[in-house]
């Protein structure tokens, strides 16, 4: 888990996401690793938003473009 979120794919953001909520559950961190893990998380969820965002969008222009092609 030490790579930069940004250059996360969706699925290993999305495989970190579910590591950090595991951990966080288990409880028993210390404040301050409790809330690196939540800002991490935070960032995470971020990040998986943007690529379901992405992907939506070109779904979107996928079947525009389809729906033009067929006027």
């Amino acid at each position: 888990m030490n790579e930069p979120v940004s250059e996360l794919g969706y699925e290993a953001a999305r495989d970190q996401l579910a590591e950090v909520v595991k951990l966080l559950e288990q409880g028993g961190l210390d404040l301050d690793h409790s809330l690196s893990l939540w800002e991490r998380g935070e960032a995470l969820a971020k990040r998986c938003e943007e690529h379901l965002a992405g992907a939506r969008a070109r779904v979107e222009k996928a079947l525009a473009h389809t729906d033009d092609g067929q006027d």
